[in-house]
């Protein structure tokens, strides 16, 4: 093997990944692994299903991540490690769990790049007709994971700006909307909160909502990136409880701050909202006159989809990577480039699937976009598994710490209350799911691809116990 590789022998240790990550970086990181096309154009269908209530989903999907990170940064900042939660699960409830939690985990990031590359596929393809979608989309994929293979500086400075484009693109909107409910801007065809009531607040009943948790879910898994990137970043601890604490509220504020304006300000049964691809944000300032409301969107769809892969990437590999560490999966997959401090295999690994499934789009015989909407239905459900896997650890893992009179730099809010009520919520939420008939065929197919990983985690303990 070359000499400019190096593989570190001591499994869990991840000394061979250099930090080069800043607190700026880690904190755009979590912004930008949250706010992606789901939001743009996902949140659309999400209010057209629910109606204005679906501001609700997004509240409560809003408290759920804000005590997720609370808890999953009780355990990072005690015990930083790329493989954050799947470490964790590791340590609190099994073998067994880390590796089922870590590889459903790393199957969302390549599915989700998958379909991010779609969607940026799509756009560059409206505006260049002459070319075909498929070489955009397999052009994109080719072009964004290259990003990952330098110096995870160059990353974190990409993601950064990429993040920062959303960012204002969102702090944009949010003012220009706010103006509108307050009848201050009055170029377009709307204004004040009368949408938010005059169709009906909640006009399907209660279960879209529930459903629409699961979409919520999807949106809101990412933000948990910054605790498995902290491990390359100088005093991974301290940036753990600084970036934990402000990605919450901005998550938050850009999420749920943005979806209760829009359903003030467009009415939940517009026909454009449910129309796929439209976006509920171009909808939005469509009626308020904004001109190339389009072009606009799209723009910055382009830019969020391209930021989600690269992050998406990253956070992929790394998980490969520890699980690699851990010896739950190849130790290929735990070589480093010593030049840069890249996981390179983890790194080739995880792109792999994103380049076979962007090779889809060119099949005569499969239709790419449902293949990826398949694919991408599982993901809201892994979502809710991991928010679960991550409460329980947090419960255990606490008791392990006090036990050990180890100091706990950030403590979880009313321990252990508030971490069985999440626990409980989210079990809720998966019960009430299952007995409705549109979501019974994806609990089933989800639950039973994690019991199949379940048990195959289960014989790999039991394989290494016995040797």
């Amino acid at each position: 093997m070359d000499a400019s590789f190096v593989v570190s022998k001591d499994q869990g240790q991840e000394s061979s990944l250099k930090a080069g990550l800043k607190p700026r970086h880690l904190t755009m990181m979590s912004i930008a692994g949250v706010i992606g096309g789901s939001l743009f154009v996902g949140s659309g269908s999400v209010i057209h299903s629910a109606g204005p209530a679906a501001v609700l989903a997004y509240l409560a999907g809003g408290i759920l991540m804000m005590l997720i990170m609370r808890m999953l940064g009780e355990m990072a900042t005690s015990s930083p490690d790329t493989g954050s939660f799947s470490t964790y699960a590791d340590r609190a409830i099994g073998r067994w769990a880390g590796f089922t939690i870590g590889w459903l985990y790393w199957g969302y990031w390549v599915i989700l790049m998958a379909w991010e590359a779609y969607v940026a596929g799509k756009i560059l393809h409206n505006w260049a007709p002459g070319i075909s979608v498929n070489v955009f989309v397999l052009a994109t994929t080719l072009v964004l994971i290259s990003i990952n293979f330098f110096n995870v500086k160059n990353y974190g400075e990409f993601e950064f700006w990429f993040a920062l484009i959303k960012v204002v693109a969102i702090f944009s909107f949010l003012a220009i909307g706010s103006l509108a409910v307050l009848n201050i801007w009055n170029f377009g065809t709307v204004s004040g909160i009368s949408n938010l009531t005059e169709h009906g607040f909640m006009p399907n009943g209660f279960d879209p909502v529930v459903g629409a948790m699961l979409g919520v879910m999807f949106g809101f898994l990412g933000a948990e990136i910054a605790t498995i990137a902290a491990s390359e970043s100088d005093n991974p601890s301290r940036q753990i409880v600084k970036t934990t604490k402000s990605v919450i509220w901005r998550v938050a504020l850009f999420y749920v701050g943005s979806i209760f304006l829009i359903v003030c300000l467009v009415p939940w049964n517009d026909p454009m909202l449910g129309e796929s691809g439209y976006g509920s944000y171009r909808r939005t300032l469509e009626l308020l006159g904004i001109p190339g409301a389009e072009l606009i969107m799209n723009a910055v769809v382009l830019t969020s989809v391209s930021s989600c892969m690269i992050s998406a990437h990253y956070t992929a590999s790394r998980m490969l990577f520890s699980l690699a560490s851990r010896g739950d999966a190849p130790a290929v997959f735990k070589v480093t480039w010593q030049k840069t401090g890249v996981p390179i295999y983890a790194v080739i690994g995880s792109c792999a699937i994103a380049i076979v499934l962007a090779f889809i789009n060119f099949s005569e015989t499969l239709r790419p976009k449902d293949v990826l909407d398949t694919l991408m239905n599982t993901t809201g459900m892994i979502a809710l598994l991991v928010y679960l896997v991550i409460a329980y650890s947090q419960l255990k893992m606490r008791r392990k710490l006090k036990n050990h009179s180890q100091d706990i730099p950030l403590k979880m809010w009313l321990y252990p209350w508030l971490t069985w009520a999440v626990i409980v919520f989210i079990l809720t939420c998966i019960v009430i799911m299952a007995c409705m008939p549109e979501y019974q065929t994806l609990i089933v197919s989800t639950g039973g691809a994690a019991i199949l990983v379940a048990l195959i985690g289960v014989v790999h303990q039991l394989r290494s116990n016995y040797r």
